[in-house]
């Protein structure tokens, strides 16, 4: 799980210069923005299940979709507050940022564990 968040970092690492190459600071700044409210649910979601499973073997399986959800509703939450709130808010850049950061999961498959 935590090779995942990795993953979702480095993912998170590109789509900011590649934003930053193409639409500049403000670019930059969205895309890292973007990319943050979805890696910071998900390492604490990461965190929460190992320490789970060092104290119990195994996280129950309602305790993984309960974990889920709250990552998940995080997310939504981040991404609502930041449209809201910053107003320098470059929204290609932000969707970007948003849309390779939660494909990195995609990268999984072709690292080998």
């Amino acid at each position: 799980m935590h090779k995942m968040v990795f993953l979702q970092v480095g993912a998170m690492s590109a789509a900011t210069a590649i934003a930053a190459f193409f639409f500049g600071l403000a670019g930059a700044i969205s895309a890292a923005m973007a990319g943050l409210a979805v890696v910071v649910p998900s390492a604490l979601f990461a965190l929460r299940l190992s320490l789970a499973s060092k104290r119990t073997g195994a996280p129950s399986a309602a305790g993984f979709f309960a974990g889920e959800f709250v990552k998940i509703a995080a997310m939504v939450g981040l991404l609502a507050l930041i449209g809201a709130r910053y107003e320098g808010l470059h929204w290609g850049a932000f969707f970007i940022g948003l849309i390779v950061t939660l494909k990195a999961n995609l990268l999984a498959f072709w690292v080998k564990t």
